[in-house]
C-alpha cells in the first residue's frame, strides 16, 4: 500500500484512480476530484477543501477528517465507504452511492445530502439541513439527531432507533419505515406513506399522520398535535396521551386516553369504518371549521 503523509495537493485529480492508498495528515487543497476513480483507500487526519473528493470510489475509509465548506457533493457514486468521527461542514454530500456507514459524525450543513443512496448505515450521527436522504433505501439509523424539513422523502425499508427529529414533512411519500424511541417534531408528518410504524414514540405534528396506508402506532404519546389520521386507513394506534384532536381518519383502530375534538364528516368518510377505543371525547363536530366558514355553506 502507497502512503502519503504531510503533503498538500493542489492539483486536479491529484491522486485519480489510485488504488491502495493511505493518507495521512494531508490537505487536499485546491483542485477537483483528487480521489476520483480510487479504491482500496485509507485516509486519515486529513483535510478536504475543495470540490468533489471521493467520486466513482470504492472501498474507502475516513477516520477523524474535516470536509470543508468548499468540499461541497463530496461523495458521489461512491461504494463501500466509511466515515468516522468527522466533521463535515459541505453540502450536498452522499449522493447514488451503496454501502455507506457514518460513525459519529456531524453534518453541519446537511441540505440535499444522503440523495438515492442504499444499504446505509448511521450511528451518533447529526445533521443541520433540509432534504436528507431524499429517495434513499435500506436504511439503519440509531442515535440521529436532526434539524432540518422533508427528511427522507421517497424512502423505503427505514428503521430508525433513539433519535431526535425536528422535521416538518418528514417521511413523506416512504413506504416501509420503522421509528422506535425516538422524539419527532414537525408538521404534516408522515403523508402519503405505506407500512409507517411508530414503537415508543413522542410525536408533536400540525396535521400529522395524514393520507397513510396502513400506520401502526404503539405505546406512543401525542402532544399539540391536532387534525391528525385525516384520510389514514389501516390504522392500529395505542396512543398514551391525550390527542388534541382527529379528522376523518378512514379506518381502523385508535386508542387513547382522550380526544379533545372529534371531528368526522360523514359526507367524506365512514365514521363507522373507525373504532374509537377511548374513555373519554371532548367535543364531536361533524364538519371542520373552514367548512363551516366557507361561502358555499352560506345561504343566498
Amino acid at each position: 500500500m502507497k502512503r502519503f503523509e504531510g503533503m498538500i495537493f493542489k492539483d486536479e485529480r491529484a491522486l485519480f484512480a489510485s488504488d491502495g492508498v493511505e493518507i495521512t495528515d494531508c490537505i487536499f487543497d485546491v483542485g477537483e476530484s483528487p480521489l476520483k476513480e480510487s479504491k482500496n483507500v485509507a485516509v486519515s487526519h486529513s483535510q478536504f477543501k475543495y470540490k468533489y473528493p471521493l467520486w466513482y470510489a470504492d472501498h474507502v475509509r475516513v477516520k477523524e477528517c474535516n470536509w470543508f465548506e468548499m468540499a461541497r457533493s463530496g461523495v458521489w457514486y461512491t461504494n463501500d465507504i466509511t466515515v468516522e468521527d468527522s466533521l463535515i461542514t459541505a453540502p450536498k454530500n452522499f449522493r447514488r452511492c451503496d454501502g455507506i456507514t457514518l460513525k459519529n459524525v456531524d453534518l453541519t450543513d446537511a441540505k440535499e445530502t444522503l440523495w438515492m443512496c442504499k444499504n446505509v448505515k448511521m450511528s451518533q450521527v447529526t445533521a443541520k439541513g433540509d432534504y436528507f436522504g431524499m429517495n434513499s433505501q435500506d436504511i439503519e439509523i440509531e442515535g440521529f439527531r436532526l434539524d432540518g424539513n422533508y427528511a427522507f422523502d421517497g424512502g423505503k425499508n427505514i428503521m430508525v432507533r433513539d433519535s431526535v427529529l425536528l422535521s416538518k414533512d418528514a417521511f413523506w411519500n416512504t413506504e416501509n419505515v420503522t421509528v422506535k424511541d425516538t422524539y419527532i417534531c414537525g408538521e404534516y408528518l408522515g403523508w402519503n406513506s405505506k407500512n409507517l410504524v411508530f414503537e415508543n414514540c413522542t410525536i408533536e405534528s400540525l396535521q400529522g399522520l395524514c393520507y397513510i396506508d396502513s400506520l401502526t402506532m404503539k405505546n406512543c404519546k401525542l402532544i399539540n398535535t391536532t387534525l391528525s389520521f385525516e384520510y389514514a386507513k389501516d390504522i392500529d394506534a395505542d396512543i398514551t396521551t391525550t390527542i388534541d384532536s382527529v379528522f376523518n381518519p378512514t379506518s381502523g383502530t385508535i386508542s387513547a386516553p382522550r380526544i379533545e375534538s372529534l371531528i368526522m364528516e360523514k359526507d367524506m368518510v365512514d365514521p363507522e369504518k373507525t373504532r374509537l377505543l377511548v374513555k373519554a371525547v371532548g367535543k364531536k363536530e361533524e364538519m371542520v371549521e373552514w367548512r363551516k366558514n366557507a361561502s358555499y355553506h352560506t345561504e343566498a
